[in-house]
């Protein structure tokens, strides 16, 4: 079936075929877009961006209709939807942002984790604290601590890690375990 808009209608002609288009496929599109969250003024503007699509393909003779117009728009539809939700979704605005999750943060219990960075040992302490608190730089870290190199200070403060995982690990701790 071929596209009822081209390049040779009419402006008058053109606008009634529109018409006609919006009357047979909005509803589709309208009900889709609700069953999927939407309100009827995102329906709105996601038919209109199928509608210029759906022209610009037709006038530019690009068009594959395989069934009819109402399903090829509804298509189109449907695929903008998806992109506009998956853009959504990325894009959560920090005044949506649940507030329990940083309650929860706030009540981290800072004494239990100290406790097992403990079992490391107090130069691994004071390597981790420099690096992960104090923000001190690798090389300025090696300076500080004696190592030869950047590398030592790397792979020292590596095996510090490595000993505070393996003691979580052991006790098969989780991150619930750090909450008070």
């Amino acid at each position: 079936m071929e596209a009822l808009i081209n390049s040779e209608n009419t402006p008058a002609m053109r606008e009634q075929l529109f018409i006609a288009l919006y009357q047979k496929a909005f509803p589709a599109v309208a009900r889709y877009v609700s069953k999927m969250g939407g309100s009827f003024d995102e329906a709105k503007d996601i038919f209109q961006d199928a509608l210029v699509i759906y022209y610009e393909k037709a006038v530019a003779e690009t068009i594959a209709i395989k069934t009819n117009e109402r399903a090829y728009l509804l298509g189109i539809a449907k695929f903008l939807w998806l992109q506009k939700f998956r853009t959504d979704k990325v894009q959560v605005p920090l005044n949506d942002f649940d507030t329990e999750m940083l309650n929860e943060s706030a009540s981290f219990s800072t004494n239990k984790l100290m406790h097992y960075l403990a079992t490391a040992g107090q130069k691994c302490m004071e390597v981790l604290k420099a690096f992960y608190y104090d923000n001190l730089p690798v090389k300025q870290l090696a300076e500080t601590f004696g190592y030869t190199s950047t590398h030592s200070a790397t792979v020292q403060k590596y095996k510090c890690l490595e000993k505070v995982r393996d003691t979580v690990k052991q006790k098969s701790l989780s991150y619930e375990d750090f909450l008070d």
